[in-house]
């Protein structure tokens, strides 16, 4: 099951289909400091709620 029910992973990225490498790695880039444990002071619902399956 992919998270926050999304379909694919453009859709967890929340970029279109036709996103250029760079907006991808942009993308990514962001949403792995924004769930990173040293930036949400270790809050454990932000880190379980990209981890469920």
């Amino acid at each position: 099951m992919p998270l926050n029910g999304a379909k694919t992973f453009y859709d967890v990225l929340g970029v279109p289909k036709d996103a250029s490498q760079g907006d991808l790695r942009k993308a990514w880039l962001a949403l792995a400091r924004k769930h990173h444990p040293d930036k949400t002071g270790g809050h454990k619902g932000s880190e379980d709620s990209q981890t469920q399956a």
